[in-house]
C-alpha cells in the first residue's frame, strides 16, 4: 500500500474512532463502571502482532457484558489498529501464517476481519490467510466501510455471542450433522474413491447425503415419507442461514452452513485431484452439459461421467439407471427439487452403485448460469434468500415470508417441547 492510501486510511480510522467515542461516551462511562465493580478491573488486556509483526496490547473491556470491543477504539487512536483489517494474531497464531499470506503484516489489523465476519454467517470455507491475502490487496476506504457495514449487520443476523457446537442437531426428528464444509468434503471423498464394483454381486457400501434448508424442514415436519428418508440417510448437512437462526433459538451454534451450492465447486475440484468421477441427473434438457462445460473448464481433469436431463419418461428409467450404473461415476449428483429427489434415490438405492448419491436441488441452475448466484455481500450478511426471492418472486414468496416464520416458530415450539424433538 503507498503512503497517500495508507494516510488516507489512518485519517478514515480516527475520524470514525473518535466519532465513536463522542457518541458511545455515556456507553462507555457505564461500561468501564460496570467493569470495574465486576471484576475490579476496566479493562482486560492481550498481547497481539500487530503491523510489520509489532507487539501491542489489545485492550477489552473487564467482563462478559455487552460492549467488551468498545475499548479497542483507544488501539484505534494510538495507530495499533484499524477499524477493518486482519485480525490481530498471537505470536503462536502468527507462526502458522504462510508466506503467500505475509502481506496481512503490511497493514494495521482491524476491530472488523473479513474471516470474522464470513464465521459469523458460517461460510468461512477459504482460510483467514487467504481471506486476509484478498483483502489486503484490495484495501481501500470504500472496502473498508464495506465490511464494517457487513459485519455489523451480520452481527445482528448472526448473532455475536459464542454458543455451544454440538456435533448432531435435531429438528422436528431429522438428524443433522454438525460440521465444516471442509470436513464434509473429505467425508464425500473417501467415499467417491471407493470405486464401484461394476461386475460384484456383493453389497456395497453407499451413501445417500441430503441437504435441508427451513423449506425441506418445513415439509418434513407433515411429510411422513421424506421424514424417514432423511432420518435414515447417511447424513444430512445444513443448508443456510435459517438453519443458523433455528440453532440460535434452541441455544446451540451451527458450525457452518454447508450448502450445496458452495460444496459443489469445491466437490469439482476435490474430484478433479483424487481422480473419481461425478454423475449429472436433473433439471432442464441442457443445464447438465452447461455445468459440466463450466466446470471441467474451471477445474481441468474433472471427470463427468455422464449426463441426463430430468424430463425423462417413467419407462425410461430402467436405462438411465444402467447407464449411471456403467459410468463408474463415484459421486451422482440428482437435481429434481425436494422432496422427489430424495425419494427418488431412496426408492431406487438398492440399485444405483456409485458409493455417494446426493440431492442438490435447483444446484445446476446456478452453475450452468440459468440462474445467476446472489453476490457475495449478501451471502455474508446472510440475506442470500432476499436475492432469490427477487429473483422468483411467483414462486419463492410462500417459501420465503410465509414459509421461515412458520419453521422459526416450530423450532420454538420444538424447543419448549410441544413438538417432538
Amino acid at each position: 500500500m503507498n503512503g497517500s492510501a495508507d494516510r488516507i486510511l489512518r485519517i478514515f480510522d480516527l475520524v470514525l474512532a473518535l466519532l465513536g467515542l463522542v457518541v458511545l461516551a455515556p456507553f462507555w462511562l457505564v461500561r468501564a463502571l460496570l467493569a470495574l465493580m465486576g471484576t475490579g478491573r476496566v479493562f482486560d488486556r492481550t498481547l497481539v502482532l500487530g503491523r510489520d509483526r509489532r507487539s501491542f496490547l489489545r485492550l477489552n473491556f473487564a467482563g462478559p457484558w455487552l460492549g467488551r470491543n468498545l475499548a479497542a477504539l483507544f488501539n484505534i487512536l494510538r495507530g495499533d489498529l484499524a477499524i477493518a483489517g486482519p485480525r490481530p494474531l498471537t505470536a503462536a497464531e502468527a507462526v502458522a501464517v504462510p508466506p503467500a499470506a505475509e502481506i496481512r503484516f503490511g497493514v494495521r489489523p482491524g476491530l472488523f476481519s473479513p474471516y470474522q465476519l464470513q464465521q459469523r454467517t458460517g461460510i468461512a470455507y477459504d482460510s483467514e490467510s487467504e481471506l486476509d491475502r484478498r483483502f489486503v490487496e484490495q484495501q481501500s476506504v470504500g472496502t473498508s466501510l464495506g465490511l464494517i457495514v457487513r459485519s455489523l449487520i451480520a452481527g445482528w443476523v448472526g448473532g455475536g455471542k459464542a454458543l455451544p457446537i454440538l456435533p448432531q442437531l435435531d429438528f422436528f426428528g431429522v438428524p443433522i450433522v454438525n460440521t465444516t464444509m471442509t470436513e464434509a468434503v473429505d467425508w464425500i471423498a473417501v467415499r467417491a474413491t471407493q470405486a464401484p464394483n461394476l461386475c460384484s454381486t456383493e453389497k456395497q457400501e453407499k451413501a445417500l447425503l441430503a441437504f435441508v434448508n427451513p423449506d425441506c424442514l418445513n415439509i418434513a415436519y407433515t411429510h411422513d415419507r421424506y421424514r424417514s428418508v432423511l432420518q435414515q440417510a447417511a447424513r444430512v448437512l445444513p443448508d443456510g442461514i435459517g438453519i443458523k437462526v433455528g440453532c440460535r433459538i434452541r441455544g446451540l451454534g451451527l458450525a457452518a452452513n454447508v450448502n450445496g451450492t458452495d460444496l459443489f465447486p469445491r466437490l469439482c475440484e476435490r474430484a478433479a485431484r483424487d481422480g473419481f468421477s461425478l454423475f449429472l441427473l436433473g433439471a432442464r434438457p441442457g443445464i447438465a452439459e452447461q455445468v459440466a462445460k463450466n466446470m471441467q473448464a474451471r477445474y481441468p481433469g474433472l471427470r463427468i461421467a455422464g449426463l441426463q436431463h430430468g424430463y425423462f419418461e417413467p419407462d425410461e428409467e430402467d436405462a438411465i439407471m444402467a447407464r449411471i450404473n456403467t459410468s463408474g461415476a463415484g459421486v451422482l449428483l440428482v437435481a429434481f427439487g425436494v422432496p422427489r429427489q430424495e425419494l427418488w434415490l431412496a426408492d431406487h438405492q438398492a440399485i444405483l452403485r456409485p458409493p455417494v448419491c446426493m440431492g442438490v436441488g435447483g444446484l445446476f441452475d446456478f452453475y450452468s448460469g440459468r440462474i445467476p448466484r446472489a453476490p457475495l455481500w449478501l451471502r455474508e450478511i446472510g440475506l442470500e434468500w432476499t436475492w432469490r426471492l427477487i429473483q422468483e418472486p411467483g414462486r419463492m414468496w410462500r417459501r420465503y415470508l410465509l414459509g421461515n416464520p412458520l419453521f422459526l416458530y416450530r423450532v420454538w415450539k420444538q424447543d419448549r417441547g410441544k413438538v417432538k424433538s
